[in-house]
């Protein structure tokens, strides 16, 4: 189990652009014993917190390393190229990689894309950070091709962007350490994957499970139960139906006896 037995926690790590708000919401619905804390860490630095075990299990960026990592691919962004408002580009609903080489483009040390470098004319300098970076597109120094998470937030009301319909794109999964897969971070698997209360895998499918059989069995028992009671009733209900239909045949009830019974003459 992770942390004790006696108060067990989940804590999930999620890096910048990633919202867990409507799975946190579902935990805590379904667990409410089980506190949930959310630890926001950067993109770069994710994987290392995962593995000395400051979190349990996080949404992060692909790719991870698989020989250590388990990973579920949740989804995948679109790109966009961050402008000024009133930048030349804002005029085209979207652009190419092509429409960018003669742009100065931002590669920050926390660059999310697996490139070498960005297209385009290089920077004088590498940024530290994507804010940082933003604040230069800001000055008019450069554009920079961020995940459109990261535009929405870090949004400035001087910058706006465009779609890169050819740019690399990136991927959030959740991960955890594959010889850390416990009961809670299963649980968390079946909540990401939208599995309901009593398909999800783990220690909190049991009770409803079991919650079900015994109503099943409860209803069950409620339908036996009458006719265990009034057996006696209902036996001589069984045994009198098929009785009164053969007294009918015999005293003329149907019209086989009609027709093996001559009428009276008067």
């Amino acid at each position: 189990m992770t942390g004790s037995e006696e108060s067990p926690s989940f804590r999930l790590a999620y890096v910048p652009g990633v919202t867990p708000a409507k799975w946190a919401k579902v935990w805590r619905e379904r667990l409410p014993g089980v506190p949930l804390t959310l630890v926001q860490v950067p993109a770069a630095e994710a994987s290392e917190v995962l593995r000395v075990g400051e979190a349990d299990a996080g949404l992060v960026r692909l790719p991870v390393d698989r020989s250590f990592f388990s990973a579920i691919p949740l989804y995948t962004e679109a790109s966009v190229v961050v402008v000024p408002k009133d930048h030349v580009i804002t005029a085209a609903d979207e652009v190419t990689l092509a429409d960018l080489a003669d742009e100065v483009l931002f590669h920050p040390l926390d660059d999310v894309f697996d490139w070498d470098a960005p297209p385009g004319e290089p920077a004088f300098e590498r940024p530290a950070t994507t804010p940082d970076a933003l604040e230069l597109v800001a000055a008019n120094v450069g554009l920079l091709v961020v995940p459109q998470s990261l535009a929405r937030l870090y949004h400035r009301r001087d910058l706006t962007y465009r779609p890169v319909v050819d740019a690399p794109q990136s991927s959030v999964a959740l991960s955890w350490p594959e010889e850390a897969t416990t009961d809670l971070v299963e649980d968390f698997i079946g909540i990401v994957r939208g599995r309901t209360v009593n398909s999800t895998r783990g220690r909190t499918a049991a009770q409803p499970e079991a919650d079900d059989q015994r109503k099943r069995s409860d209803r069950g028992g409620a339908r036996q139960t009458p006719a265990g009671k009034g057996q006696g009733k209902s036996s001589a209900t069984s045994s009198a139906k098929p009785g009164s239909r053969t007294a009918r045949a015999r005293t003329g009830g149907g019209k086989p006896a009609k027709r093996g019974k001559p009428r009276r003459r008067s």
